[in-house]
Protein backbone atom coordinates (compact mmCIF):
# COMPACT_ATOMS: atom_id res chain seq x y z
CA UNK A 1 0.00 0.00 0.00
CA UNK A 2 1.51 3.56 -0.90
CA UNK A 3 -0.63 6.65 -0.06
CA UNK A 4 0.14 10.46 0.27
CA UNK A 5 -0.42 13.55 -0.84
CA UNK A 6 -0.84 14.61 -4.51
CA UNK A 7 2.84 15.18 -7.05
CA UNK A 8 4.64 12.98 -4.68
CA UNK A 9 5.53 10.78 -7.41
CA UNK A 10 3.79 7.61 -6.07
CA UNK A 11 3.20 6.41 -9.43
CA UNK A 12 5.99 7.36 -11.11
CA UNK A 13 7.53 5.37 -8.37
CA UNK A 14 5.17 2.21 -9.24
CA UNK A 15 6.10 2.97 -12.65
CA UNK A 16 9.64 2.40 -12.61
CA UNK A 17 9.97 -0.76 -10.72
CA UNK A 18 7.10 -2.59 -12.84
CA UNK A 19 7.80 -4.93 -16.15
CA UNK A 20 6.17 -5.60 -19.18
CA UNK A 21 4.68 -8.66 -17.66
CA UNK A 22 3.09 -6.19 -14.95
CA UNK A 23 -0.41 -4.68 -14.92
CA UNK A 24 -0.19 -0.94 -14.11
CA UNK A 25 -4.40 0.30 -13.87
CA UNK A 26 -5.56 4.08 -13.20
CA UNK A 27 -8.50 4.48 -12.12
CA UNK A 28 -11.45 7.55 -12.57
CA UNK A 29 -14.45 8.42 -10.90
CA UNK A 30 -16.70 6.53 -13.13
CA UNK A 31 -19.38 3.70 -12.19
CA UNK A 32 -17.80 0.21 -11.05
CA UNK A 33 -18.92 -1.83 -14.00
CA UNK A 34 -16.89 0.50 -16.64
CA UNK A 35 -13.91 0.71 -14.08
CA UNK A 36 -13.70 -3.06 -14.40
CA UNK A 37 -14.49 -3.24 -18.49
CA UNK A 38 -11.36 -0.53 -18.39
CA UNK A 39 -9.37 -2.97 -16.34
CA UNK A 40 -9.99 -5.87 -18.08
CA UNK A 41 -8.87 -3.87 -21.79
CA UNK A 42 -5.22 -3.44 -19.56
CA UNK A 43 -5.38 -7.10 -18.51
CA UNK A 44 -5.71 -8.17 -22.37
CA UNK A 45 -2.32 -6.34 -22.76
CA UNK A 46 -0.56 -9.62 -20.66
CA UNK A 47 -3.37 -12.07 -20.88
CA UNK A 48 -4.93 -12.08 -24.59
CA UNK A 49 -8.77 -11.92 -25.24
CA UNK A 50 -9.24 -11.43 -21.56
CA UNK A 51 -11.72 -8.01 -22.22
CA UNK A 52 -13.95 -10.03 -24.20
CA UNK A 53 -16.08 -11.53 -20.92
CA UNK A 54 -17.70 -9.01 -18.98
CA UNK A 55 -17.26 -9.41 -15.58
CA UNK A 56 -19.90 -8.64 -13.21
CA UNK A 57 -18.22 -8.43 -9.81
CA UNK A 58 -14.75 -7.27 -8.96
CA UNK A 59 -14.76 -10.89 -7.48
CA UNK A 60 -14.90 -12.30 -10.96
CA UNK A 61 -12.10 -10.33 -12.54
CA UNK A 62 -9.77 -10.83 -9.88
CA UNK A 63 -10.36 -14.68 -9.62
CA UNK A 64 -9.82 -14.42 -13.83
CA UNK A 65 -6.72 -12.85 -13.88
CA UNK A 66 -5.56 -15.97 -11.09
CA UNK A 67 -6.93 -18.08 -13.20
CA UNK A 68 -5.53 -16.99 -16.68
CA UNK A 69 -0.91 -16.45 -14.95
CA UNK A 70 0.99 -19.62 -14.67
CA UNK A 71 3.98 -16.61 -13.27
CA UNK A 72 3.76 -14.77 -10.53
CA UNK A 73 3.02 -10.49 -11.61
CA UNK A 74 1.69 -7.31 -9.92
CA UNK A 75 -1.15 -5.60 -10.46
CA UNK A 76 -0.86 -2.31 -9.55
CA UNK A 77 -4.39 -0.40 -8.55
CA UNK A 78 -3.41 3.33 -8.51
CA UNK A 79 -6.01 6.45 -7.31
CA UNK A 80 -7.70 3.17 -5.37
CA UNK A 81 -9.77 5.50 -3.10
CA UNK A 82 -11.69 6.23 -6.26
CA UNK A 83 -12.49 2.41 -7.14
CA UNK A 84 -14.29 2.33 -3.75
CA UNK A 85 -16.15 4.91 -3.71
CA UNK A 86 -17.96 3.87 -6.69
CA UNK A 87 -17.61 -0.23 -5.06
CA UNK A 88 -17.73 0.20 -1.35
CA UNK A 89 -17.18 -4.17 -1.21
CA UNK A 90 -14.12 -3.99 -2.80
CA UNK A 91 -11.75 -3.66 0.11
CA UNK A 92 -13.43 -6.84 1.71
CA UNK A 93 -13.47 -8.73 -1.60
CA UNK A 94 -9.80 -8.17 -1.50
CA UNK A 95 -9.93 -9.13 2.14
CA UNK A 96 -11.57 -12.33 1.22
CA UNK A 97 -9.03 -12.73 -1.77
CA UNK A 98 -5.89 -12.49 0.74
CA UNK A 99 -6.29 -14.22 3.43
CA UNK A 100 -7.66 -16.71 1.14
CA UNK A 101 -3.69 -16.83 0.13
CA UNK A 102 -4.83 -18.12 -3.46
CA UNK A 103 -3.63 -15.05 -5.39
CA UNK A 104 -1.03 -15.86 -7.48
CA UNK A 105 -0.13 -11.99 -7.74
CA UNK A 106 1.50 -9.30 -6.05
CA UNK A 107 -1.43 -6.35 -5.23
CA UNK A 108 -0.11 -2.43 -4.82
CA UNK A 109 -2.69 -0.48 -4.54
CA UNK A 110 -2.06 3.17 -4.53
CA UNK A 111 -3.99 6.56 -3.55
CA UNK A 112 -3.63 10.48 -3.22
CA UNK A 113 -6.24 10.47 -0.73
CA UNK A 114 -4.61 10.03 2.85
CA UNK A 115 -7.18 9.47 4.85
CA UNK A 116 -9.17 7.34 2.79
CA UNK A 117 -6.06 5.23 2.22
CA UNK A 118 -5.41 5.46 6.42
CA UNK A 119 -9.16 4.87 7.27
CA UNK A 120 -9.00 1.35 4.11
CA UNK A 121 -5.54 0.19 5.85
CA UNK A 122 -4.98 1.35 9.61
CA UNK A 123 -7.78 1.58 10.93
CA UNK A 124 -8.37 -1.41 13.34
CA UNK A 125 -12.21 -1.76 11.69
CA UNK A 126 -11.34 -1.87 8.01
CA UNK A 127 -11.84 -4.99 5.89
CA UNK A 128 -8.08 -4.97 4.59
CA UNK A 129 -6.08 -3.90 8.18
CA UNK A 130 -3.37 -5.62 8.88
CA UNK A 131 -3.41 -7.26 5.63
CA UNK A 132 -0.09 -5.25 4.01
CA UNK A 133 3.34 -6.50 3.27
CA UNK A 134 4.22 -3.33 3.02
CA UNK A 135 2.99 0.18 3.98
CA UNK A 136 4.83 3.05 2.33
CA UNK A 137 3.97 6.76 3.00
CA UNK A 138 5.52 9.05 0.78
CA UNK A 139 6.44 12.48 2.48
CA UNK A 140 8.11 15.55 0.64
CA UNK A 141 11.99 14.90 -0.29
CA UNK A 142 14.35 16.17 1.88
CA UNK A 143 15.80 19.71 1.28
CA UNK A 144 19.54 18.40 -0.19
CA UNK A 145 18.06 16.56 -2.97
CA UNK A 146 17.02 19.75 -4.51
CA UNK A 147 20.64 20.81 -4.64
CA UNK A 148 21.25 18.05 -6.94
CA UNK A 149 18.42 18.15 -8.77
CA UNK A 150 18.58 21.39 -10.23
CA UNK A 151 21.97 22.05 -10.11
CA UNK A 152 22.22 24.83 -7.42
CA UNK A 153 24.68 26.60 -4.94
CA UNK A 154 23.87 26.08 -1.30
CA UNK A 155 22.10 29.82 -1.27
CA UNK A 156 19.97 29.10 -4.22
CA UNK A 157 18.84 25.96 -3.19
CA UNK A 158 17.67 26.76 0.04
CA UNK A 159 15.41 30.22 -2.07
CA UNK A 160 14.31 27.47 -3.92
CA UNK A 161 13.21 24.94 -1.58
CA UNK A 162 11.40 27.95 0.42
CA UNK A 163 9.19 27.87 -2.98
CA UNK A 164 8.87 24.20 -4.22
CA UNK A 165 9.21 22.21 -0.52
CA UNK A 166 10.01 18.51 -1.65
CA UNK A 167 7.15 18.02 -4.09
CA UNK A 168 9.26 16.33 -7.13
CA UNK A 169 6.41 17.26 -9.56
CA UNK A 170 7.00 21.09 -8.67
CA UNK A 171 11.38 20.21 -9.34
CA UNK A 172 10.22 19.27 -12.60
CA UNK A 173 7.82 22.29 -13.84
CA UNK A 174 11.00 24.53 -12.36
CA UNK A 175 13.57 22.51 -14.28
CA UNK A 176 12.03 23.79 -17.38
CA UNK A 177 12.23 26.96 -17.03
CA UNK A 178 15.47 28.98 -17.23
CA UNK A 179 15.10 30.91 -13.80
CA UNK A 180 13.28 31.06 -10.53
CA UNK A 181 11.72 34.15 -11.65
CA UNK A 182 10.38 32.66 -14.91
CA UNK A 183 8.97 29.62 -13.21
CA UNK A 184 7.17 31.28 -10.85
CA UNK A 185 5.46 33.75 -13.53
CA UNK A 186 4.88 30.71 -15.93
CA UNK A 187 3.43 28.50 -13.35
CA UNK A 188 2.14 29.91 -10.45
CA UNK A 189 2.08 33.62 -10.75
CA UNK A 190 -0.41 33.60 -14.07
CA UNK A 191 -4.26 32.32 -14.54
CA UNK A 192 -2.81 29.55 -17.16
CA UNK A 193 -0.19 28.05 -14.60
CA UNK A 194 -0.25 24.63 -13.95
CA UNK A 195 0.03 25.37 -10.24
CA UNK A 196 -2.67 27.92 -9.87
CA UNK A 197 -4.94 26.57 -8.37
CA UNK A 198 -2.96 23.81 -7.05
CA UNK A 199 -4.27 23.89 -3.01
CA UNK A 200 -7.73 23.40 -4.16
CA UNK A 201 -6.70 20.28 -6.10
CA UNK A 202 -4.89 18.98 -3.24
CA UNK A 203 -7.59 19.50 -1.03
CA UNK A 204 -10.17 17.94 -2.92
CA UNK A 205 -8.63 14.42 -2.17
CA UNK A 206 -9.27 14.88 1.91
CA UNK A 207 -11.34 17.75 2.79
CA UNK A 208 -15.12 17.66 2.19
CA UNK A 209 -15.61 21.76 3.19
CA UNK A 210 -12.82 23.18 0.56
CA UNK A 211 -14.24 26.83 1.15
CA UNK A 212 -13.84 26.42 4.65
CA UNK A 213 -10.18 25.13 4.70
CA UNK A 214 -8.83 27.71 1.68
CA UNK A 215 -10.38 30.29 4.77
CA UNK A 216 -8.64 29.62 7.16
CA UNK A 217 -5.41 28.55 5.44
CA UNK A 218 -6.01 31.99 3.75
CA UNK A 219 -6.01 33.45 7.47
CA UNK A 220 -3.09 32.00 8.73
CA UNK A 221 -0.97 32.76 5.32
CA UNK A 222 -1.81 36.38 6.13
CA UNK A 223 -0.58 36.39 9.90
CA UNK A 224 -3.48 35.11 12.08
CA UNK A 225 -1.39 32.59 13.90
CA UNK A 226 -3.09 31.90 17.18
CA UNK A 227 -7.00 30.21 17.53
CA UNK A 228 -8.82 33.23 18.72
CA UNK A 229 -7.42 35.07 15.35
CA UNK A 230 -8.77 32.79 13.45
CA UNK A 231 -11.49 31.59 14.73
CA UNK A 232 -12.32 36.01 14.94
CA UNK A 233 -11.49 35.79 11.08
CA UNK A 234 -13.71 33.50 10.22
CA UNK A 235 -16.23 34.64 12.30
CA UNK A 236 -17.21 31.57 14.16
CA UNK A 237 -16.51 30.08 17.94
CA UNK A 238 -12.87 28.75 18.01
CA UNK A 239 -14.10 25.30 19.27
CA UNK A 240 -15.74 25.13 15.49
CA UNK A 241 -12.65 25.45 14.28
CA UNK A 242 -10.68 22.63 16.15
CA UNK A 243 -11.32 19.28 14.26
CA UNK A 244 -10.76 21.42 10.76
CA UNK A 245 -6.99 22.71 12.49
CA UNK A 246 -6.25 19.40 13.66
CA UNK A 247 -6.99 17.94 10.10
CA UNK A 248 -5.00 20.05 8.08
CA UNK A 249 -2.24 19.22 10.77
CA UNK A 250 -2.63 15.83 10.10
CA UNK A 251 -2.72 15.98 6.43
CA UNK A 252 0.52 17.82 6.78
CA UNK A 253 -0.86 21.02 5.39
CA UNK A 254 -0.08 23.41 8.86
CA UNK A 255 2.02 22.59 12.03
CA UNK A 256 1.45 23.59 15.48
CA UNK A 257 4.35 25.59 16.46
CA UNK A 258 4.76 25.37 20.52
CA UNK A 259 7.67 27.17 22.39
CA UNK A 260 10.39 24.68 23.54
CA UNK A 261 9.73 23.30 26.70
CA UNK A 262 6.25 23.51 26.84
CA UNK A 263 3.71 19.90 26.29
CA UNK A 264 2.37 19.86 22.93
CA UNK A 265 -1.32 18.46 24.27
CA UNK A 266 -1.54 21.24 26.95
CA UNK A 267 -0.17 24.36 24.99
CA UNK A 268 -1.99 27.48 25.71
CA UNK A 269 0.55 29.73 23.81
CA UNK A 270 0.56 27.39 20.09
CA UNK A 271 0.75 28.96 16.58
CA UNK A 272 -0.34 27.45 13.50
CA UNK A 273 1.82 28.05 10.77
CA UNK A 274 1.26 26.73 6.98
CA UNK A 275 3.45 23.30 6.55
CA UNK A 276 4.72 23.19 3.36
CA UNK A 277 6.78 25.66 1.82
CA UNK A 278 4.99 25.63 -1.49
CA UNK A 279 1.28 26.58 0.38
CA UNK A 280 3.07 28.94 2.30
CA UNK A 281 4.39 30.89 -0.81
CA UNK A 282 0.97 30.42 -1.90
CA UNK A 283 -1.05 31.78 0.17
CA UNK A 284 1.48 35.03 0.98
CA UNK A 285 1.73 35.83 -2.70
CA UNK A 286 -0.96 34.25 -4.65
CA UNK A 287 -3.75 34.95 -3.24
CA UNK A 288 -3.57 38.67 -2.09
CA UNK A 289 -2.84 39.58 -5.74
CA UNK A 290 -5.47 37.32 -7.08
CA UNK A 291 -7.07 39.75 -9.01
CA UNK A 292 -3.74 41.35 -10.29
CA UNK A 293 -2.83 38.03 -11.75
CA UNK A 294 -6.26 37.90 -13.32
CA UNK A 295 -6.22 41.02 -15.07
CA UNK A 296 -1.94 40.30 -16.23
CA UNK A 297 -0.79 43.33 -13.83
CA UNK A 298 2.48 42.22 -13.31
CA UNK A 299 3.38 45.69 -11.17
CA UNK A 300 2.22 44.95 -7.65
CA UNK A 301 3.44 41.68 -7.62
CA UNK A 302 6.63 41.98 -8.75
CA UNK A 303 6.66 45.32 -6.00
CA UNK A 304 5.33 42.63 -3.50
CA UNK A 305 7.86 40.10 -4.22
CA UNK A 306 10.81 42.58 -4.33
CA UNK A 307 9.44 43.64 -0.83
CA UNK A 308 8.64 40.26 0.92
CA UNK A 309 10.26 37.47 -0.69
CA UNK A 310 13.68 38.17 1.37
CA UNK A 311 11.36 37.76 4.49
CA UNK A 312 9.58 34.78 3.50
CA UNK A 313 12.76 33.01 2.67
CA UNK A 314 13.83 33.96 5.99
CA UNK A 315 11.09 32.01 7.59
CA UNK A 316 11.51 28.90 5.55
CA UNK A 317 15.15 29.27 6.29
CA UNK A 318 13.97 29.30 10.10
CA UNK A 319 12.47 25.65 9.72
CA UNK A 320 15.29 24.55 7.99
CA UNK A 321 17.87 25.38 10.75
CA UNK A 322 15.79 23.89 13.59
CA UNK A 323 15.26 20.48 11.02
CA UNK A 324 19.44 20.81 10.90
CA UNK A 325 19.86 20.78 15.00
CA UNK A 326 17.11 18.32 15.49
CA UNK A 327 18.96 14.66 16.39
CA UNK A 328 22.05 15.78 14.80
CA UNK A 329 25.63 16.47 16.38
CA UNK A 330 26.56 20.16 16.55
CA UNK A 331 30.01 21.02 17.71
CA UNK A 332 30.82 17.15 19.29
CA UNK A 333 26.81 17.33 21.40
CA UNK A 334 23.54 15.81 20.15
CA UNK A 335 20.75 17.62 20.61
CA UNK A 336 17.10 16.64 20.39
CA UNK A 337 13.76 18.46 18.51
CA UNK A 338 14.73 22.07 17.90
CA UNK A 339 12.25 24.58 18.69
CA UNK A 340 11.45 28.19 18.89
CA UNK A 341 11.04 30.07 22.13
CA UNK A 342 9.06 33.20 22.68
CA UNK A 343 7.44 34.87 26.15
CA UNK A 344 8.16 37.83 28.29
CA UNK A 345 11.26 38.20 30.82
CA UNK A 346 12.46 40.28 33.13
CA UNK A 347 15.22 42.19 31.58
CA UNK A 348 18.98 43.71 33.94
CA UNK A 349 16.68 46.50 34.86
CA UNK A 350 13.83 44.21 36.53
CA UNK A 351 11.76 45.09 33.68
CA UNK A 352 9.23 42.79 31.11
CA UNK A 353 10.66 42.22 27.76
CA UNK A 354 9.67 40.24 25.39
CA UNK A 355 12.24 37.93 23.47
CA UNK A 356 12.46 35.46 20.80
CA UNK A 357 14.70 32.41 20.06
CA UNK A 358 14.79 30.86 16.46
CA UNK A 359 16.45 28.37 17.30
CA UNK A 360 16.33 26.49 21.19
CA UNK A 361 17.06 22.54 21.45
CA UNK A 362 18.73 21.01 24.81
CA UNK A 363 21.36 18.03 24.38
CA UNK A 364 20.46 14.50 24.75
CA UNK A 365 23.05 14.28 27.96
CA UNK A 366 20.60 17.69 29.43
CA UNK A 367 23.97 19.70 30.04
CA UNK A 368 23.80 21.87 26.86
CA UNK A 369 21.17 24.24 25.75
CA UNK A 370 21.48 25.32 21.98
CA UNK A 371 20.22 29.05 21.29
CA UNK A 372 20.32 30.11 17.55
CA UNK A 373 19.41 33.03 15.78
CA UNK A 374 18.77 33.00 12.33
CA UNK A 375 19.26 35.63 9.38
CA UNK A 376 18.87 35.27 5.67
CA UNK A 377 20.77 38.86 4.88
CA UNK A 378 24.63 39.26 4.05
CA UNK A 379 27.42 40.75 6.15
CA UNK A 380 25.93 40.21 9.54
CA UNK A 381 28.07 41.22 12.35
CA UNK A 382 28.94 37.72 14.10
CA UNK A 383 30.10 39.29 17.50
CA UNK A 384 27.32 41.67 18.03
CA UNK A 385 24.69 38.89 17.17
CA UNK A 386 26.54 36.23 19.35
CA UNK A 387 26.79 38.79 22.48
CA UNK A 388 23.16 39.82 21.82
CA UNK A 389 22.11 36.31 21.60
CA UNK A 390 23.56 35.78 25.11
CA UNK A 391 22.45 38.69 27.02
CA UNK A 392 18.95 37.38 25.96
CA UNK A 393 19.60 33.35 27.04
CA UNK A 394 21.00 34.59 30.06
CA UNK A 395 17.42 36.48 31.42
CA UNK A 396 15.75 32.74 30.78
CA UNK A 397 15.54 31.14 34.27
CA UNK A 398 15.52 27.71 32.66
CA UNK A 399 18.49 28.26 31.16
CA UNK A 400 20.52 28.52 34.34
CA UNK A 401 20.69 24.98 34.58
CA UNK A 402 22.07 24.25 31.81
CA UNK A 403 25.55 25.31 29.42
CA UNK A 404 24.55 28.05 26.89
CA UNK A 405 26.04 27.25 23.25
CA UNK A 406 25.10 30.34 21.11
CA UNK A 407 24.93 29.54 17.49
CA UNK A 408 24.68 31.40 14.33
CA UNK A 409 22.23 30.34 11.17
CA UNK A 410 23.93 32.49 8.30
CA UNK A 411 23.30 32.60 4.73
CA UNK A 412 27.17 33.51 4.15
CA UNK A 413 30.02 34.04 6.27
CA UNK A 414 29.48 37.16 8.69
CA UNK A 415 32.09 39.78 9.59
CA UNK A 416 33.68 39.48 12.97
CA UNK A 417 33.24 35.49 12.91
CA UNK A 418 33.92 33.67 16.26
CA UNK A 419 33.68 30.38 15.16
CA UNK A 420 29.82 29.74 15.91
CA UNK A 421 28.03 30.53 11.94
CA UNK A 422 26.30 27.35 10.90
CA UNK A 423 26.23 28.36 6.85
CA UNK A 424 23.81 27.54 4.13
CA UNK A 425 25.95 24.71 2.79
CA UNK A 426 26.78 23.44 6.31
CA UNK A 427 22.02 22.70 7.08
CA UNK A 428 22.25 21.41 3.70
CA UNK A 429 24.62 18.80 5.00
CA UNK A 430 22.89 18.18 8.24
CA UNK A 431 19.41 18.01 6.75
CA UNK A 432 20.40 15.08 4.53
Amino acid sequence: MIYGRRRLGKSTLVKRVLTDTDVYFLADCSEGQHQRMLLAKVLAQVFQDFDKLTYPDWESIFRAANYRTDKRFTLCLDEFPYLVEQSPELPSVLQKLVDGKQLKYNVVLCGSSQNMMYGLFLDSTAPLYGRADEIMRLTPIRLPYIQEALNLDAVNAIEEYAVWGGVPRYWELRENKSSLDDALWHNILSVNGTLYEEPIKLFQDDVKDIVKTSTIMSYIGAGANRLSEIAARCNEPATNLSRPLKKLVDLGFLEKDVPFGIDEKNAKKSLYKIADPFMAFYYQFVVPNRSFIELNRRLPIEQSLTAHFSGYVSMQWEKLCRDAVTGNMINGVVYGKAKRWWGSVLNEDKKPEQVEFDVMAESLDKKYLLVGECKWTTQENGKRLTTELLRKANLLPFAQEYTIVPVLFLKNAPKDDIGNSILSENVIELTG
